[in-house]
């Protein structure tokens, strides 16, 4: 199924406060260093059309959220959205996750990564390309604090028992996946991303699981 157009933002939006080159970080991210306050840091990685993030930090205004998108026309819709409501506790990043996870961000400073449904890379020889490889799952492991959290939603069973049976074998300190109930969507923005809509317009099943960092192996 195609994705739909996107929406330009206008000429007379102001994004700088939203929307970030990840060239252009800060060495050390933090809410500290992003927000100028010590709020609990969620991260998304792979934001999309942003609805996750405008409608969580929304919600959530205690918590400082930072999405990272790699396709730049996508992170730029995302932040306009932010921008649109003038948010002052969520930020957009134009750019690749796993540069951010690896190096920028500290050992057990993030409350919570967010991953939903990221690019299934269909063909054998592409899947070191998933977002969810061996070394991304031992980096957010890392980063997350003793019980943060990690949500995985995907439409893709094979991207789901892959990542389950991966995260069992390299990072058990995990826990063991939490099922995570469906919405009920009574409007197209009760949705966590347009891609869940769209999965559940067309009747595909969608698996959700979250998991929380143990203090210690059990």
């Amino acid at each position: 199924m195609p994705r739909s157009s996107l929406r330009r933002p206008g000429q007379e939006l102001d994004l700088s406060k939203h929307l970030r080159d990840s060239e252009q970080l800060p060495s050390n991210l933090s809410s500290n260093t992003l927000f100028s306050n010590e709020h609990p840091l969620e991260l998304e990685v792979g934001s999309g059309k942003g609805l996750f993030i405008d409608n969580a930090s929304l919600a959530n205004p205690a918590h400082n959220y930072v999405g990272v998108e790699i396709i730049a026309k996508y992170a730029k819709h995302s932040a306009a959205k932010l921008a649109r409501r003038q948010a002052t506790n969520a930020i957009m990043v134009s750019g690749n996750a796993e540069p951010l996870l690896a190096e920028s961000i500290a050992q057990g400073s993030l409350e919570a990564v967010h991953v939903y449904f990221p690019d299934p890379w269909w063909k054998k020889r592409h899947r070191k390309r998933r977002v969810l490889n061996e070394q991304s799952i031992i980096n957010l492991t890392r980063c997350l604090r003793t019980g943060g959290r990690f949500h995985f939603w995907t439409d893709v069973l094979d991207y789901f028992e892959d990542t389950v049976e991966l995260i069992a074998e390299i990072s058990p300190i995990l826990g063991v996946p939490i099922p995570e109930d469906e919405i009920t969507a009574t409007h197209d923005l009760d949705y966590r991303t347009h891609f869940e809509r769209r999965s559940r317009q067309n009747f595909i099943p969608v698996y959700r699981i979250r998991y929380e960092k143990r203090s210690a192996l059990a």
